[in-house]
Parts: structure tokens; C-alpha cells; sequence
């Protein structure tokens, strides 16, 4: 039975100005791009090209419209683009594929609710078997060189002595839930929730399948483990110091040998130290990391140590963009890993001896509901690899590329839903801001068949992050707005990444700062341009865009409605609730909150509240605990006791990744056009 949207937030207005041609309303609904239709998208990810480079097998992610959750299957495809089919079906979800060294096997997670299990499929004859079952879910799959062993992390959970024993409960009595006892700073974590006592731990298993054993202990955090070349060794990226809650970025590089499970650094100084590559040859280890300074935003740079320890060196000290994923060539001469730039997702490539990064490709990406970052890839021997592509008029597909040849494209996942559509046009534009003259980048996303003498009501849709992007990706909010009938300029103001460290730490210990100026300025920029209505001016963002928002309506009052998504609001408030407060403290801001109350107070939207005349809708789920619905409350409660028009739509059991329900997407745009459509001004 299809689930059907119904909206119980507002009593009247709430289908009007555009809104019935999303829902589906109209007959010129069935050439553009619907609510609905949230349902029919379809994403790859993570793809992994057979050492070989003859195939790549990916994760194609759809959205289950019964379950009202997105569903991942493995489907392979040829690099020539031939052959393209599913690897199997059914009701369990299938993720993290893993060739084998000589391209034979392939393992990948088979899991249901509660339960993981690792697959083993054997290529030639299609076979598949079960190797074992576990008691949580695995991560950092990684096959030993010969192919006899397999590496993962799994936490070990702890059952510690409660400090109270309660007397005998009587037969049948029930006395509530189970009490919580917390001593630990980091205890519940967005998308997770409340967490389990306990370590992730590298464990080993037999190619065969059996009991994995585990090889490191103590106070491990999130390592992925990689292999020697000669399988005596992994190693991986951990934070196992003393401290480790207080310091959270503080991670070495660790080597744990195989046959006696002895665990050594390789890394020693302060700051992150992630994502460890081995040389072919086995002699020099390469990862990424900074010196930590404790600024907001450190560009990440590429570095190689030897397996010593000496030597430490960085390969990109002159790139001023955050390398990620780091994989060495075939031949040891380089390393190929992905970054940012200007909004766009590039694979780079850069000699051992250093010197000037080369872009191999561009449109890396794997973005849905809004245009960021993201996306992945993988290197095959003969330098062939397989990366995902996000384009403005397309969700993430496969491509394929070698370094010297223009990437391919390979799939079309969603030619279904768009091959018949009209999409938005999406153009790129550049503005000066009127603080400092500083150029800042910024997309604008035109409604279908727009008409250039017409005058269209805006959108301005603001990042959150702080420290992230946009780019020129698929974004599905801003389409469906643009559906509606809105002009949306989205940008990158300061404080953004792929700019450099010295745009990103504009706003360090100062957010959210002159981004009002950047942002304004980009409004301006499109009314100069003639066809956006300055009557019929509308704002919205989510997580640091939510703080934005808020910042904006109490400096001005020029936008007719606003949408609060999952804000921070009061800054003192959030650090001591949220789920990463060591991290927000010790980053953010120059001291606790009780040290400097105005550092918090003044950088806070509460402070401009007494400001605010716009009608304001917030919207946020119930169990957000990274901006937690507690700053949500705050600032409906502030309005509502100054009489201004607002509305607060809370989203029953989800995370600050409101979108991990198809339904809560649908439900969050569709609240967000019914207020905007409500306080439009219509002629």
C-alpha cells in the first residue's frame, strides 16, 4: 500500500502557491520533478574495480517505499560499460564489497535489522557462502595479499558493575526501562544514539570463514585496518592515548603485527594522522593530517613516513586543499587521492618526490538531498579506476577513468525518473561581498521553462557544516524547490572548504560572523540580475545554514518567511549538550563557556532575537544530538513569547541526518514550500 503524505503542521494555507504541482496536483506535474518521485531515486556508491580493471562492483542504494528506508544491493558492471546486472536480491541489504587479490572472490556485509553477516561470492561460478555471523556490525573489511585472511574492526562491547544493586524484584513486577549510569564524556553520538560501553577492535578471520580472532586491545577508536605486502602485518589509524576523549583528533598511525598481536606507533605528534596507505614496497607508509593548532578549519595535507617512524615528510605542503582517501599507484611513484575544489570533487594525483598536484578527473561526488561533497573511488592494477560522479541534473552514477584519459560515465540509475522530466538549470555565479570585497562562489538554480521576462520569487538555501561545500551536484531539495516555481541561489560563503585554510578560518572563533554580508550580497547580486521579485524573498538552511537563517532574520527583515532546520541557537547551550563537545569547545571557541560567556553569547542568534519580525518555521528531529531539538525549543519558545508567527515541526525518531527516511525528505520540503507559499505574495 503506497504510504501518502499528509501535512498536519498548520491548520490553513498549506497547499498553495506551487505546492500542489510537487505533490503531484497538476497536469504539468507529470514533466516535472515531484515529491513523489523521492521514492524512485536510486545512488551508487562506494565502487570497487577488480584488480584487474576489467569490472567494478558497487553499492546501488533505492529507496523502499514500503519501509520507508533506502535499500543497498550489489550490481556490477564492466569497464567498457557492458554487462551491467545485479549480484543478487532480496530483502537483505548488501554493502562494503571487497575484491580479492586475485579478482576470484568477492566479499561484501549481508545484514537485516540487528544483525550483520560476511558474504563470500566466488566470480566464476556465481557460489556464494555464508563465512560467519557477528555480534555487531564490521567495518574496514580488508583481504591478507595471499587471500587466506580477512581484517575487520568490530567494537567489543563492555559490561561494566553497576555501582547500585537494587533489591529482588518481585516475580512479574515491572519496574520501567533499564537505568542508565554515564561516566564518560562522550556517551551518545548523532545517528547512533545512546552508545555501548566498548572499544572497535581489529579482528582476523580465515578466508574460509569460522571464529574471528582479535589482535588488538585495550582503548582502540575507530581504526580501519590495511595489510603489510607481505601479510605480517596491519595497520591502522587509532586514538589510543590517555586522553583520548579530551583530544579527539589526536589519532597515530599504529602497526599491529599478526603473529603476536604486539601493537606499536609509527606516528607521534599532535594532530589527526588518518588514512594509512602502504607502498607496494612495504617501506614507506602514507596518510593525512595537519599540526594541530586548534583552529576551526586545518587543511588536511598528504604525508609519507617511513615504517620506522623517520622521515615524516608532506608531499602537498603547497596545495592548500584537504586530501582524502590517499591510495598509491601500482608502481609506488605516486599516490592518486580525492579533494575538493571550488565546490567540485576532483581525483588528484602527486609524485613521491612532491611537487604540483595533476587533476585526473573532476564531478566526484555522491550528493541527494542537497549538493555537498562526498563520493569515493577505487585503483585498479593497470591504473584504471572507478570513482562515483554527481552532476547537477543526476544523483551519484558510476564512471570509470585512467590517469591521461577523460573520465566515462558508465551508469544511468535515475534516466527512469529524469529522462521525461525537466529539471532546473543549474548555472554557476560569482558575486563580491560587501564586507571586504572578498569574491565568493555561489549556484543558481532556475525553475523549469523559465521565462526571462518574468519576475520569480527567491530562495536562498545556505549550507551547514560550517566548515563544508556546495558544488555543482545533484541536489534534491533545491530541484524540488525550483519544481515549485523558486529561483534557489545556494553558495559558499566564508567559513567554507575548497577555498584554502585562509577562507575557511575566516570565521574561526567568529562564526557565524560577516557570512550575513556574503550571503546578502548574493541576494543582491541575483535581484540585479532582473527576473527575482524583492517582494518575495524566502530563507532557509539546515545545521550551521539553520544558524544562519536565524542570524539573518534578526539583522533583517527583508525575507518574507523563514525555515530554521536543526539549529544551533544558543551556543552555550549546544556545547554542553551535544554529542561532540570536546571537540566543539576545544575548536570552536576560545574557552569553556563558563570562562567567557560573552565569546558564546555574542556569536549566539538567541542574542538577536528581540530583532526578529519574520514568520519562522523550524523544523528538526526528536532525537538530534548533534544540534539537539532542546535549541530548536529555545528559539520557538523566544518567538512565541514575542508574539511572532512561528511553527515548530519535529520529526519523530530522527537524527540530525533528517533524511535518512525517503519520507522525511518528502515531508521536510513539503512543509518548507507550504510555509514559503503561505506568506507569498501573490499577484
Amino acid at each position: 500500500m503506497e504510504r501518502r503524505l499528509r501535512l498536519r503542521s498548520f491548520k490553513t494555507g498549506l497547499v498553495t502557491c506551487g505546492l500542489a504541482l510537487v505533490l503531484g496536483g497538476s497536469a504539468r506535474a507529470a514533466d516535472r520533478f515531484t515529491l513523489r518521485d523521492v521514492f524512485d531515486l536510486e545512488l551508487a556508491g562506494d565502487p570497487q574495480i577488480s584488480p584487474d580493471g576489467r569490472r567494478i562492483v558497487y553499492v546501488r542504494t533505492a529507496m523502499d517505499i514500503m519501509k520507508d528506508r533506502p535499500h543497498g544491493s550489489l550490481w556490477i558492471i564492466d569497464s567498457d560499460g557492458g554487462g551491467h546486472r545485479a549480484l543478487g536480491a532480496g530483502e537483505r541489504r548488501q554493502s562494503s564489497p571487497r575484491w580479492s587479490p586475485d579478482g576470484s572472490r568477492l566479499l561484501y556485509v549481508s545484514a537485516t535489522e540487528g544483525a550483520a553477516e560476511l558474504w563470500v561470492r566466488w566470480m566464476d561460478t556465481g557460489q556464494e557462502a555464508r563465512l560467519c555471523r557477528l555480534p555487531e556490525g564490521p567495518r574496514g573489511l580488508a583481504w591478507s595479499p595471499d587471500g587466506r585472511r580477512i581484517a575487520f574492526t568490530m567494537l567489543v562491547a563492555e559490561t561494566p558493575k553497576p555501582p547500585i544493586e537494587m533489591p529482588e524484584k518481585p516475580e512479574g513486577a515491572d519496574w520501567g526501562p533499564e537505568i542508565r549510569y554515564i561516566d564518560r564524556l562522550f556517551y551518545r553520538a548523532d545517528g547512533e544514539g545512546y552508545l555501548k560501553r566498548g572499544y572497535r577492535h581489529v579482528f582476523l578471520l580465515p578466508a574460509e570463514g569460522g571464529t574471528p580472532r582479535q589482535i588488538t586491545f585495550g582503548a582502540v577508536h575507530d581504526g580501519e585496518p590495511i595489510w603489510s605486502p607481505d601479510g605480517r602485518s596491519l595497520l591502522f589509524s587509532a586514538n589510543r592515548h590517555e586522553n583520548a576523549e579530551y583530544e579527539p583528533l589526536d589519532t597515530e598511525v599504529y602497526e599491529a603485527k599478526v603473529e603476536d598481536a604486539t601493537v606499536r606507533a609509527i606516528t607521534d605528534h599532535r594532530g589527526p594522522d588518518d588514512g594509512p596507505a602502504v607502498s607496494p614496497d612495504g617501506r614507506l607508509v602514507a596518510f593525512t593530517g595537519f599540526d594541530d593548532r586548534y583552529q576551526g578549519y586545518q587543511v588536511r595535507q598528504l604525508y609519507v613516513v617511513g615504517r620506522d617512524g623517520g622521515g615524516r615528510r608532506s608531499l602537498t605542503s603547497g596545495f592548500d586543499r584537504d586530501v582524502q582517501d590517499p591510495t598509491w599507484s601500482r608502481d609506488g611513484r605516486g599516490l592518486l587521492f580525492k579533494y575538493d575544489d571550488h565546490g567540485n570533487g576532483r581525483i588528484g594525483t602527486v609524485a613521491l618526490e612532491g611537487g604540483p598536484v595533476r587533476t585526473l578527473v573532476s564531478d566526484v561526488g555522491s550528493s541527494l538531498d542537497r549538493p555537498y561533497g562526498g563520493g569515493s573511488f577505487t585503483v585498479a592494477a593497470d591504473g584504471r579506476f572507478a570513482y562515483t560522479v554527481s552532476l547537477p541534473d543526476r544523483p551519484a552514477d558510476v564512471a570509470v577513468g585512467r590517469p591521461g584519459v577523460p573520465g566515462r560515465i558508465l551508469t544511468a540509475l535515475n534516466e527512469d525518473v529524469f529522462g521525461a522530466k525537466k529539471l532546473g538549470t543549474v548555472e554557476e555565479m560569482a558575486w563580491a561581498s560587501s564586507f571586504d570585497a572578498r569574491n565568493i562562489q555561489g549556484w543558481l538554480v532556475k525553475p523549469p521553462d523559465f521565462e526571462p521576462g518574468k519576475k520569480y520569487p527567491l530562495v536562498l538555501e545556505i549550507h551547514g557544516g560550517p566548515f563544508a561545500d556546495y558544488g555543482n551536484r545533484f541536489g534534491a531539495d533545491m530541484q524540488l524547490y525550483a519544481a515549485a516555481g523558486y529561483v534557489v541561489l545556494y553558495t559558499n560563503p566564508r567559513g567554507s572548504t575548497s577555498y584554502g585554510e585562509e577562507f575557511g578560518n575566516l570565521i574561526h572563533h567568529a562564526y557565524p560572523g560577516h557570512d550575513y554580508e556574503d550571503l546578502m550580497s548574493g541576494v543582491d547580486a541575483v535581484i540585479a540580475r532582473g527576473f527575482v521579485d524583492p517582494a518575495n524573498l524566502f530563507v532557509t538552511g539546515g545545521s550551521g545554514g539553520g544558524v544562519l537563517t536565524s542570524w539573518i532574520i534578526g539583522k533583517t527583515d527583508r525575507f518574507r518567511a523563514a525555515v530554521v532546520q536543526k539549529p544551533v541557537i544558543n551556543w552555550m547551550s549546544f556545547v554542553l549538550t551535544a554529542d561532540e563537545a570536546a571537540f566543539f569547545t576545544k575548536y570552536w571557541f576560545p574557552a569553556l563557556p563558563w570562562e567567557k560567556p560573552e565569546a558564546y553569547l555574542a556569536r549566539s542568534p538567541l542574542s538577536l532575537v528581540g530583532n526578529v519580525k519574520t514568520p519562522t518555521l523550524l523544523i528538526t528531529g526528536e532525537v538530534d544530538y548533534r544540534t539537539p531539538i532542546s535549541e530548536t525549543e529555545q528559539y520557538y519558545q523566544a518567538l512565541k513569547l514575542r508574539k511572532i508567527e512561528a511553527a515548530m515541526v519535529r520529526i519523530p525518531d530522527a537524527s540530525h541526518g533528517i533524511d535518512d527516511r525517503p519520507s522525511n525528505l518528502i515531508a521536510k520540503v513539503a512543509h518548507i514550500l507550504a510555509w514559503f507559499g503561505k506568506h507569498r505574495v501573490v499577484d
